[in-house]
């Protein structure tokens, strides 16, 4: 199964990276009026910067959580397998 869903998830880590770009562009914007600073950027303050990268950091962590989860969901409802790693079952 896990062959199969590779095509699939693919395509929905392309999806899902534009979406957390075009996020994290709305809250950045939100937070500053100017363009997120590179790391790079002399004249900017650590502040801005390790803002940015947190900001960052979070909002792709997060899309790629839900696009992979949506993503196995919907596999397991059109496919009826699960192409992830399952749980081992407790022992009783």
């Amino acid at each position: 199964m896990k062959l199969l869903y590779k095509p699939f998830g693919l395509i929905a880590g392309i999806v899902g990276g534009l979406l957390a770009r075009r996020i994290f562009d709305a809250l950045w914007s939100a937070v500053d009026d100017e363009a997120p600073p590179k790391p790079t950027v002399e004249h900017t303050s650590w502040g801005r910067v390790l803002a940015a990268a947190v900001l960052q950091g979070a909002t792709f962590s997060a899309v790629k959580a839900v696009v992979d989860r949506a993503g196995a969901r919907g596999f397991q409802h059109v496919i009826g397998a699960w192409p992830g790693e399952k749980e081992p079952e407790e022992k009783k």
